[in-house]
């Protein structure tokens, strides 16, 4: 093990002292119990840079398949509303836009963008929020201390707080009161070969409203369709390089 290695082993082991003496002094806030999923641990070593999770999505074609999406989502991870808006998780929500000038409405899936820089990790002080290799972020629910900055940094609201017990969780999607979840891109899919639950729900009823794949691939379907369109970001401004990109979106 080298020097950096050392260090890093270090940090670690302070940071999860640190969110233990945190829980202690928070009897409000739970930890999952269980061994942490071994992307959580290394995320290097099952995965690869090569590859860049992305996802496009039609803006002319997601109004008929959001309603799909939405509870495609909400099946595949098991995230389920308690009845009051302000509490029920939403890991992907539509958004109707409404140009008053010209009457032009645009309805968007706005979801964890998975950045290429997240905010969300730079301020989690327990390393429970991560980006992998591949570019998909993550939140470590082993080590979430349910401080919420990852939420307060996020400029895309996408972030969501467990507040009531959570139910009907699936074992590949383990949610937890007291931490923050959000969009995974069904990372367990991806692990295995297959494409997230709302994608190929939209496949089924309007092909082409949510294309994935590798943006690192010139090949990939993803990549030559980016190629083809003007495909835009949401605050590109703050140069964050997100995976989820919007054709349609200004026109």
């Amino acid at each position: 093990m080298n020097a950096r290695a050392d260090v890093d082993l270090a940090r670690r082991r302070l940071l999860q002292g640190a969110a233990a003496s945190v829980l202690a002094l928070a009897p409000g806030v739970t930890l999952l119990l269980g061994p942490a999923p071994a992307e959580a641990r290394a995320p290097g070593t099952s995965v690869s840079a090569k590859t860049r999770w992305g996802l496009l999505v039609d803006v002319s074609k997601y109004a008929e398949v959001a309603d799909t999406v939405v509870e495609a989502c909400r099946a595949e991870n098991g995230w389920t509303g308690h009845g009051r808006p302000l509490t029920d998780p939403q890991w992907v929500r539509s958004v109707t836009l409404n140009d008053p000038r010209t009457g032009a409405v645009r309805t968007l899936p706005v979801m964890c963008q998975h950045c290429e820089r997240p905010p969300c990790v730079d301020v989690c002080p327990t390393g429970a929020s991560f980006r992998r290799a591949d570019g998909v972020v993550l939140v470590d629910k082993h080590i979430c201390i349910g401080c919420r900055y990852c939420m307060m940094a996020c400029p895309f609201g996408v972030r969501f707080f467990v507040h009531e017990d959570a139910t009907g969780q699936k074992p590949h999607a383990p949610r937890g009161k007291g931490t923050v979840e959000s969009c995974t891109l069904c990372v367990h899919r991806l692990d295995a070969g297959r494409r997230p639950a709302c994608v190929e729900a939209a496949e089924r009823k309007s092909p082409g409203a949510l294309i994935f794949g590798d943006l690192n691939d010139p090949n990939s379907e993803i990549a030559r369709a980016v190629g083809r369109h003007v495909a835009l970001r949401l605050r590109a401004d703050l140069g964050l390089d997100q995976g989820v990109l919007y054709k349609g979106l200004n026109g």
